[in-house]
């Protein structure tokens, strides 16, 4: 099996770098195996606390490097022209501590028919969809990549009032 173990800089061409393709819910972890697009084992190791983002570069043993992208996965995507309602809806699903990606009139959040019904209710039309998911990274999250989310690791001492 093929050991990645630090990130690393795009390759000059990176046209034929081997793909590894994953969830976010698998970004999110350190420490896991999987396998690339052409069936490759492969075993990842890195520090703990980081996501690894679609379009990351990974290397690992004799100099392999590898393309990491975000894997399709059911998603739901709620749209509206109005900006005070996407506000509205993202305050309600991250108090619900929900990753979410914020595009310009639109937000996504991995798929949850629950939290389907509630942005419905506050007036924002839903739809499902298979799509890579790169969520905010949050406030107290690192700055490597500040327009995503961590799937929530609060480093912070305080209490929410839920």
């Amino acid at each position: 099996m093929l050991t990645l173990d630090r990130r690393c800089t795009p390759p000059l061409d990176d046209r034929s770098v081997p793909v590894l393709r994953l969830p976010f819910a698998t970004r999110q972890r350190s420490r896991f195996r999987a396998e690339l697009a052409d069936g490759t084992a492969v075993g990842v190791i890195l520090p703990r606390g980081q996501v690894l983002r679609g379009g990351e570069f990974l290397a690992g043993q004799a100099g392999t490097v590898v393309r990491v992208e975000a894997a399709d996965e059911p998603v739901s995507e709620a749209h509206s022209t109005d900006s005070l309602l996407l506000t509205r809806a993202s305050y309600h699903l991250g108090n619900r501590h929900v990753p979410l990606e914020l595009g310009s009139g639109w937000l996504r959040y991995l798929h949850d028919h629950v939290l389907d019904a509630m942005v419905q209710g506050l007036g924002l039309s839903v739809r499902f969809a298979h799509a890579p998911f790169e969520p905010e990274s949050g406030a107290y999250a690192g700055h490597e990549h500040a327009h995503h989310q961590d799937g929530h690791g609060h480093g912070h001492g305080h209490e929410h009032g839920h």
